[in-house]
């Protein structure tokens, strides 16, 4: 069964799965390989530091003639980082966190399709007012930085205020279940983070995919403990979801003391700096119940288009069951 969605036709592509663009995580190899497995990859630019930037796009551009994208921090970015984003011509551009009004207009201008990622309802209907082709709806199950609401109600009222424009569905989604789910909602398709951690391509550590692939939903809390141990200047109503260790489990709902601790910020330093999983930052979400193990990207594309396929055949058979000839 083909999975053709509104997504699928605006970026062609095969398959309507698209990577989070993670700071740290996506790079161009795993980009790359989720664009060849028929998705839309996504590099996770942060705020357009030049060297990286250059880097990791040719690095997708040397793995991949399938479209891929570009994903940028609003809140941290400027013109200058984003003309040279749209200098690498992407498939698609994405603005997270933060007001995407100053950038909006250049990336349209640029005839380069724009994602824009909202985790509130007010901010996804300013996305749509400023001409956004596709908007993520990011509930708060999804790991690294969020805000808000669950996905499963967000989804729907996203889509019911679209007017058209598809959606995505971000946050709690690992495997071809949440898909299907995900377009049974009226999503277009979905984005998919930490499910994408847990691959070969991925920019993480083997202690870290470890970690990963070991956790369930409980041994991941959200706050800002690890925005404010490093002086961060992530907005403050955007908390992080990681996986729990020494350090948060001690902070957590202590944020403000942390910010006035010398030594635990020093502590933190020399943790992160020997690899220590008591202080290194995990960025993870409730999807980590559903990963069994470490992959290449392209199988888990396929698996996870495989599963909703099947998922939805399932479905359709089991209400089909007792149904009166016509």
């Amino acid at each position: 069964m083909a999975l053709l969605t509104a997504l699928t036709a605006l970026l062609g592509i095969e398959h309507p799965v698209v990577l989070a663009p993670m700071g740290g995580v996506a790079g161009g190899a795993l980009t790359a390989a989720v664009s060849e497995a028929g998705g839309l990859g996504m590099i996770g630019a942060g705020g357009g530091e030049r060297e990286w930037l250059e880097r990791e796009c040719a690095v997708a551009r040397s793995g991949t003639e399938k479209p891929w994208g570009i994903g940028l921090l609003s809140w941290a970015i400027d013109r200058a980082a984003l003309d040279r984003a749209i200098a690498q011509r992407p498939a698609a551009i994405m603005l997270s966190f933060g007001d995407p009004t100053p950038f909006a207009a250049a990336v349209r201008a640029a005839e380069i399709p724009l994602m824009v990622q909202v985790t509130t309802l007010e901010d996804a209907k300013r996305a749509f007012e400023l001409g956004a082709d596709v908007v993520v709806a990011q509930g708060a199950e999804a790991g690294g930085h969020g805000k808000g609401r669950g996905t499963l109600p967000f989804v729907p009222a996203v889509v019911d205020v679209a007017a058209g424009t598809p959606v995505l569905a971000a946050g709690g989604i690992a495997d071809g279940r949440g898909l299907a789910a995900a377009l049974m909602l009226g999503a277009a398709g979905v984005l998919v983070g930490t499910r994408f951690e847990a691959t070969t391509e991925a920019l993480l550590g083997a202690e870290e995919l470890k970690a990963i692939v070991a956790a369930t939903a409980a041994d991941t809390t959200r706050d800002r403990v690890l925005d404010i141990v490093v002086d961060s200047q992530w907005p403050a109503r955007f908390t992080a979801r990681t996986l729990r260790n020494r350090f948060t489990d001690t902070w957590h709902d202590h944020e403000d003391g942390l910010s006035f601790d010398p030594d635990a910020k020093a502590e933190f330093r020399a943790g992160v700096a020997r690899a220590d999983l008591d202080y290194l930052p995990i960025w993870a979400g409730e999807a980590v119940d559903l990963i069994a193990g470490c992959d290449t990207a392209s199988a888990v594309v396929a698996q996870m288009v495989d599963e909703a396929c099947q998922a939805i055949s399932t479905a359709n058979a089991q209400l089909n069951v007792g149904t009166p000839p016509a």
